[in-house]
């Protein structure tokens, strides 16, 4: 291998998508955090899907290699082998998601026979498809997949949960690490027309969100549950996705389309969230996701659908605002109660700063996955 030979570390990085959401992110600040020592190669499921792409630094060495075979497809033996032919140049092996799985089956299958390098698995929640139970033929594919990896990776306790229980992974294997950001970022207040394709004016309030516009996200029914706030309230989407279209047609059957706002992705959340009231998230699935702690670090308070660990996540000030997952009724109260309360919107929002200064420290994931990646490769650091 290269990192034997004193060359520098090749990192395969094996993604059901690297379009710009959450875990790709993360994934991005990781390679900038570690530095010029290291070439990275990047493969996406979903071909093109290439949108984080543009989070990585310039001087960080990282190729899209358009040869590697497809991760999708039946795991007949020979498409098995010849992923696992394709992962053997490589010094570590990162796959995320039931997206890359049929890569961890190959590794797991053939490690032995082709000589490949050490794999750490990496799981941050589930589309739709498996938002409502987990599909029992998938619990067995992981089950086996998970077999020969180093370290199995998942941001919040539910998915330890998960992990431990329905895809019976050892206790061992098991890594929580929670997401962090560069929270000094997220102090200052942006300024009114921070965002390029929208101006925040006097006398508005938002209440806004940062989600990849799909299904999974039930942003239709963020828009339901905001039409009852009063008219000077705004509701601002930043993201892109598929749903884009349904966002707009709920807007328009809700008779709210004026006050509804998509101006598209926001690259840097921290020039953005802090021009918002209150942070509202609606998804029907999530496990830690970043924007609630981007939210929090901005100072605001968040009313959500109780998904995935954001009640345990939010200040204790901030719990009665976490609702009944699946309910527009329910988010469509806290909201309200939450516009009518400024003064209960500031120190909710301060509570949050506090409590994401304490447990969200991009610092400290960023070493937590250092010593998971030492690990794999028998070293007493990475890199």
């Amino acid at each position: 291998m290269s990192a034997e030979r004193g060359e520098r570390l090749r990192v395969l990085h094996l993604h059901s998508s690297f379009d710009r959401g959450g875990k790709e992110l993360r994934a991005a600040r990781l390679m900038n955090a570690f530095g010029r020592g290291i070439a990275h190669d990047v493969v996406s499921a979903v071909p093109g899907a290439l949108g984080a792409a543009s989070a990585i630094d310039r001087g960080i060495r990282v190729t899209y290699p358009e040869a590697f075979p497809s991760l999708s497809g039946k795991p007949t033996p020979g498409r098995l082998q010849r992923i696992a032919a394709a992962m053997k140049p490589y010094d570590l092996i990162l796959t995320y998601n039931w997206g890359a799985m049929d890569a961890v089956m190959a590794h797991t299958v053939f490690r032995e026979f082709v000589g490949l390098p050490p794999l750490v698995h990496h799981e941050d929640g589930f589309n739709e498809d498996e938002a409502d139970r987990l599909k029992t033929t998938r619990n067995w594919y992981r089950r086996i997949a998970l077999g020969r990896a180093s370290a199995l990776v998942v941001p919040s306790r539910k998915l330890e949960k998960v992990a431990l229980g329905a895809w019976q992974q050892p206790a061992g294997r098991v890594v929580v690490i929670p997401n962090g950001i560069k929270l000094a970022a997220y102090k200052k207040k942006p300024a009114p027309d921070a965002l390029s394709r929208i101006v925040k004016r006097p006398g508005e309030f938002w209440v806004g969100t940062l989600a990849g516009l799909r299904a999974v996200k039930n942003l239709p029914r963020l828009v339901r549950a905001f039409a009852g706030l009063p008219e000077e309230w705004q509701l601002v989407i930043l993201g892109e996705g598929p749903e884009r279209d349904a966002i707009k047609a709920q807007a328009l059957a809700s008779g709210i389309a004026h006050r509804v706002h998509l101006p598209g992705f926001a690259p840097d959340p921290a020039k953005a969230l802090g021009l918002f009231d209150i942070f509202a998230l609606s998804s029907e699935s999530e496990q830690f996701p970043i924007s609630v702690i981007e939210a929090m670090a901005a100072g605001l308070p968040v009313a959500s659908s109780d998904v995935g660990d954001v009640a345990d996540m939010v200040a204790a000030e901030n719990r009665e605002f976490i609702c009944a997952p699946r309910d527009d009724d329910a988010l469509a109260r806290v909201l309200s109660r939450l516009a009518a309360d400024a003064p209960a919107r500031a120190a909710i929002g301060g509570a949050n700063r506090a409590h994401a200064a304490k447990h969200f420290d991009e610092g400290r994931m960023i070493e937590a996955y250092r010593q998971v990646y030492a690990r794999a490769l028998g070293k007493p650091q990475f890199p």
